[in-house]
Formats: C-alpha cells, sequence, structure tokens
C-alpha cells in the first residue's frame, strides 16, 4: 500500500448505501377503508397523530371508496400529486389508482414501492383501501415490512357487516391471519366492548383468524389531543421492527398543534352531507 495515499474507511460505501436507500425501510400499514363510516377521516388523522408522536412521517395512500380520484398524471409522475399536509403528513389521493399497476398475476404489489419512492422521507406508508385491493397490493409483498392490516368499523350495523367481511377476505384470500380493530365510538357507548368482542369471536370461530386489538376512538375527539393509551401502545408494536428510540409521549399540554388536523376529514364529512341530502 502506498503510504502517501490515505486509505479509504471501509465504512464509507455502506453509509452511502443506507443514506441512498432509507426509504426502502419504511414500514407499510394497510388500513381497510370502511365506507359505512360517518368518521373514515377523523380515524385517519388520529392514527397519524399516533404515528407523528413518535417522530414517524406518514404518507397516507387514500385508494377507499370515498376517496377522491387520482390526478390524471398520476402513473407517470406519482411524486407530483404527494400533497404536504404537515411535517409529519403527506397525502396521495389514489381511488383505483393501484390497479393501474397490476402485472400478469394480478398482483399490485409494484405501487407500494412506487408510493414509497414518491416520498422517500415516510416513514410509514398507510395504504387505505378496501380489502380486496389490499389483497392484491400485500398479497407478493415483503411481510417483514408490513403491519398486520386494521381494519375500521363504527356501531352501525353495516359498517360492522363490511368489517366482518374485510377480516374474512383478508384472512382466506390474503391470508392476512392476524388484525388489528379500530372501533369508532363515545367514549359513553354500551355497545363498542360487545361489538368488538363478537368480531373477535366470530373471527376465530369461522375464520381462523385473530383479532389481536380492538382499539376504541371517540369521534368528538380533537387532533390536538393526545392520542388514545391504546392507540398510543398499537402505533410503537406498527414501528418496532423499525427499532425507534423509545421517545416519552408528549403531555397532552405540549402536543402541538397540527394545521392540516381536520383536512381529510372534512373531505369525507362533505362527501357524507352529499350522501345524506340525496
Amino acid at each position: 500500500m502506498n503510504p502517501t495515499v490515505p486509505a479509504k474507511p471501509v465504512h464509507d460505501q455502506a453509509d452511502g448505501l443506507r443514506r441512498l436507500f432509507a426509504h426502502a425501510q419504511a414500514r407499510y400499514l394497510p388500513v381497510v377503508s370502511n365506507p359505512h363510516m360517518a368518521f373514515g377521516g377523523v380515524m385517519l388523522e388520529r392514527i397519524c397523530t399516533a404515528l407523528a408522536e413518535l417522530g414517524c412521517h406518514t404518507l397516507v395512500v387514500d385508494a377507499g371508496e370515498r376517496a377522491p380520484n387520482p390526478k390524471e398524471w398520476a402513473v407517470m409522475d406519482l411524486a407530483d400529486c404527494v400533497e404536504s399536509l404537515s411535517a409529519n403528513v403527506s397525502y396521495l389521493a389514489a381511488r383505483g389508482l393501484p390497479l393501474r399497476f397490476v402485472d400478469a398475476r394480478g398482483s399490485t404489489t409494484a405501487f407500494l414501492q412506487a408510493a414509497a419512492d414518491a416520498r422517500p422521507q415516510a416513514d410509514v406508508v398507510l395504504i387505505h383501501a378496501g380489502a380486496s385491493d389490499l389483497c392484491r397490493l400485500f398479497g407478493q409483498a415483503d411481510r417483514t415490512r408490513c403491519a398486520s392490516p386494521l381494519v375500521l368499523a363504527d356501531e352501525h350495523p353495516a359498517s360492522v357487516t363490511h368489517a366482518y367481511s374485510g377480516i374474512k377476505l383478508l384472512s382466506q384470500r390474503g391470508d392476512h391471519q392476524v388484525q388489528d380493530l379500530l372501533l369508532c365510538a363515545s367514549a359513553r357507548s354500551r355497545r363498542a366492548d360487545r361489538i368488538g368482542q363478537q368480531l373477535a369471536r366470530c373471527a376465530d370461530e369461522f375464520l381462523g383468524a385473530v383479532v389481536r386489538e380492538c382499539l376504541r376512538i371517540d369521534p368528538a375527539s380533537h387532533a390536538e389531543q393526545s392520542p388514545e393509551t391504546g392507540l398510543r401502545r398499537w402505533a410503537c408494536d406498527v414501528m418496532q421492527p423499525q427499532a425507534l428510540p423509545v421517545i416519552p409521549p408528549m403531555p397532552p399540554s405540549e402536543v402541538a398543534p397540527q394545521p392540516w388536523a381536520h383536512a381529510v376529514a372534512m373531505a369525507y364529512r362533505a362527501t357524507d352531507a352529499a350522501a345524506a341530502m340525496n
């Protein structure tokens, strides 16, 4: 070795690769949409608040039944279609968009990486879509990067039936045997616990699936509020494979107001109001 030429540190290349492909470690979070719910947007913003408290940036890919249509040039330039709602939340309107990435096997897994590439700083790519779409998206995906599906529901019978159908599709067609339930219900509700127990029992007895967590969100809660204890614990479990540092939760008085708080929720409420008038 020429003593006049300093040796190049062996860690430089590895460090450069880690920086270049840092976004490849983003966690995928499948969330089963439910068109029979009145507060779907509130549920999404509370999930984002819980993840933001951990310091995570979340890209919400909204491909649900009530989601806005994507921009015309989305397939050609997905990154240009991503909206920044805050320092911790980005949003992509994507109704019907995953099917444009379908391959010969019927899989749309390629859309997951395309979404992550569109917002490289995202720690979590939240895919809000119907159960059928999620089966196509995650059928061939790397399961080590995917959190357990989160099923949304509220207390209305049609919503509960739809949630059960989603659990059935994901367990039998998508091979997701473990799922979590996020129930939109008032803190004073007497039916919420019973609904969660019935869904869990039916999933176990008829599908062989496990509803691991039954979390509850009060639709009257504000985005400025600190996340519920159960939701905070669930967010930590979602990000556990990332080995994030333990960050103590902020006291409610120190939770920074989110300017994006009701951006998505208001869009859903406008849709609900229009449907009610018709």
